[in-house]
């Protein structure tokens, strides 16, 4: 069960937004996902001198974003830094579902973890500190199997107390250390190999259909069938996206599933194996011990 701080919802006319929140401190961390019946523009805004990471998770939309001057056009599964005293903002929404993740920073606090980091963090840095608002990288960072692994972690955080604000303290720094560490290999690459946004959605939807298929995945020739794309723009657009091959998201994916299911249910181990498609309970227990460095029944709370 999640230990949250807060959940709310939020409704419009033609939207219902649940939201969730936890904290450590003064750094707040939240999920929302939004379901539209209709896509009517939705306004935001709030007064909060803070750093924010945003990652958005599921679902296309577009938004403007006053203080930045901006307006960005979003395919599921991106993330970026972003600084401005005080937010306004107008989503568009595409899809009748948008998931996305947050982590406010307090100006101070940011800094201080950040002014001796990599060159564009010192750079993003020197905005905060002049006053001005920035966005640490005009290339939006994929989703990447470790960053999606690590808001897994915190949206099924279990402590309570001090431990947790610790326990989130060292995640929001770790998806901090990703999404800089994200910029710099987007920033290396040369050459970009999907150029248009229908491909990109594609590979969202290889994405979201390996989430749907964990028990029962699909080989890539079906996957290629199933969203319009030949195998080789498959793999090749896949591993630009997620810096992941299909089968190496696929069997990350399918063990966090599977940690998932060791901490929240009180299935076996070979029963999580076959539930999940493996050959052999051994061959589960393999692939969780290198993955995860322990054997599935170690992780439990109450072995």
């Amino acid at each position: 069960m999640r230990n949250y701080d807060k959940q709310y919802e939020i409704t419009t006319p033609h939207s219902v937004t649940t939201v969730t929140d936890w904290y450590s401190d003064d750094i707040r961390l939240t999920h929302t996902i939004s379901d539209y019946s209709k896509a009517d523009t939705l306004r935001t805004s709030n007064d909060s001198d803070v750093v924010r990471l945003h990652f958005g998770m599921k679902g296309d939309y577009a938004f403007s974003y006053k203080q930045l001057n901006r307006a960005f056009d979003l395919v599921g599964g991106h993330h970026n830094i972003m600084y401005s005293d005080g937010f306004e903002i107008e989503v568009q929404p595409k899809t009748p579902e948008i998931e996305t993740f947050g982590i406010q920073f307090p100006k101070s606090l940011f800094i201080e973890f950040t002014q001796t980091g990599n060159d564009s963090l010192q750079r993003f840095c020197e905005h905060i500190l002049a006053g001005r608002h920035a966005l640490l990288s005009e290339n939006w960072g994929p989703i990447d199997p470790a960053t999606q692994a690590v808001i897994g972690q915190i949206m099924q955080c279990r402590f309570t107390g001090q431990l947790k604000k610790l326990f989130l303290l060292s995640k929001s720094i770790e998806l901090l250390v990703l999404s800089a560490e994200a910029y710099n290999y987007a920033a290396a690459k040369k050459d970009i190999f999907l150029k248009n946004k229908a491909d990109k959605e594609k590979i969202i939807a290889v994405r979201d259909l390996i989430h749907e298929r964990l028990n029962d995945p699909p080989g890539l020739s079906e996957i290629a069938q199933l969203v319009g794309l030949n195998e080789y723009k498959l793999k090749r657009g896949f591993k630009e996206t997620f810096n992941s091959t299909v089968f190496e998201y696929l069997t990350g994916q399918r063990l966090e599933l599977a940690n998932q299911y060791l901490l929240d249910t009180e299935k076996t181990s070979a029963e999580i194996a076959y539930e999940l498609g493996y050959a052999t309970p051994q061959h589960f227990n393999n692939a969780f011990k290198k993955k995860f460095g322990v054997t599935p029944n170690s992780v439990r709370i109450n072995p």
